[in-house]
């Protein structure tokens, strides 16, 4: 995928350069600008015909994810698509091929049309604490580039089999699909005490990416100061 970033380190969006003929994929509703690009919502599934439909509809109601996705083509060569995040934040490409990822709830951007994801069945104990996907979380597929994008910095993390990393839940973007992990109560009685909530814990040998900041964290610093919805106020 060719690419350059746009605007600042906060807030930045990906321009795309596509080919003729050349598609990509990218989040529902991430498009900011085109020239000579050709946009479709397609079914959220690589399947066909009314199996299509059910996978889409049963991938939306297990992990949370649209059923739809948009593709887009490039018109002549030279096209070029802007592609924006919905959080201020990092954007970073991860190949695809030799190395597979598993993505947390809206970490995905954008990727290559030869890259496809599938969604892989948690464990009941995974599902019930996690924010990767409920029962499901999304692991890639195929070879080609994706773009993720992170709330703040992006950090890399390396796991060993002498080394297992705990990272908080909300902080988790993005890990090497040949991990083991388990989600779990971070310390304190009933795991609270301490305000950490709940943790992944990485086993293995591979990378694990996080971002800086805390989408929930923020949005409970703010809520003191939004109007009161049930009050009219």
């Amino acid at each position: 995928m060719k690419y350059r970033i746009n605007g600042d380190s906060d807030c930045p969006l990906a321009e795309v350069t596509l080919a003729k003929g050349e598609k990509i994929k990218i989040e529902r509703g991430a498009m900011a600008y085109k020239a000579n690009v050709d946009i479709v919502g397609k079914m959220n599934s690589n399947r066909k015909g009314l199996g299509g439909v059910l996978s889409a509809i049963g991938r939306s109601l297990t992990s949370g994810e649209s059923m739809f996705i948009t593709q887009a083509e490039g018109l002549s060569d030279g096209s070029i698509i802007g592609i924006a995040p919905a959080i201020p934040g990092t954007i970073c490409k991860l190949e695809v091929g030799s190395k597979q990822y598993r993505l947390n709830t809206g970490a995905f951007l954008a990727s290559d049309d030869s890259v496809n994801y599938v969604m892989k069945s948690q464990d009941l104990g995974k599902a019930f604490f996690g924010g990767t996907g409920g029962l499901y979380v999304m692991e890639t597929a195929g070879e080609g580039d994706i773009l993720v994008n992170a709330f703040g910095a992006l950090v890399e993390l390396t796991v060993t089999p002498d080394t297992p990393l705990t990272v908080d839940n909300e902080h988790v973007v993005a890990w090497d699909a040949n991990l083991d992990y388990n989600i779990e109560i971070a310390s304190g009685t009933f795991g609270f005490t301490t305000g950490e909530g709940l943790v992944n814990t990485f086993h293995g040998d591979g990378k694990v990416l996080i971002q800086t900041r805390n989408l929930h964290s923020l949005a409970d610093a703010l809520s003191p100061f939004l109007p009161d919805k049930s009050s009219g106020n």
